[in-house]
Order: structure tokens, then C-alpha cells, then sequence
């Protein structure tokens, strides 16, 4: 799980976490959802600049999980 702090609180990105406990590679996941290679590794990195909500429901559907399973933000607490 990769932890990325912004102003207000955290995203969690948990990409890589879901592909290890499947074992399911980049490669498989990029072949079957039709997904750039680079998205991919940004998703799991950490470096995103902005969400692409087509690709995130790709990969609920082909990984059968929820939104947050793969990214979640945190709020602070105030």
C-alpha cells in the first residue's frame, strides 16, 4: 500500500496489494482490461494526476472489488 499525504489528509493506493493476493500480474491486469501500462504502475505508485473513472470501473469489474479497495482517501481529523 502506497500512502500519498496531501493538504487535508491521505489517499491510500492498494493496487499492488489487490494483484498480490489475486496473483494476478501487471501484464495479465493490462492484457484483460485493456489498460495502459503506465496507468497501471501510476495506480499503484501513487502518481496520479487525476482519476479516470472508466478505468477504475475496469478494474472493479475484472478485479470484483469496490472503488475503495483500490484507492481511499482519508480525511484528517480536525
Amino acid at each position: 500500500m502506497v500512502r500519498l499525504k496531501i493538504e487535508k489528509g491521505e489517499y491510500l493506493f492498494k493496487l499492488e496489494d489487490i494483484l498480490k493476493q489475486k496473483k494476478i500480474s501487471i501484464n495479465k491486469l493490462m492484457r484483460d482490461t485493456n489498460t495502459d501500462f503506465k496507468v497501471i504502475k501510476r495506480m499503484m505508485t501513487g502518481e496520479l494526476v487525476r482519476f479516470d473513472i472508466f478505468v477504475i470501473a475496469r478494474l472493479c469489474d475484472y478485479l470484483d472489488c469496490r472503488i475503495t479497495d483500490i484507492i481511499e482517501y482519508i480525511q484528517n481529523k480536525k
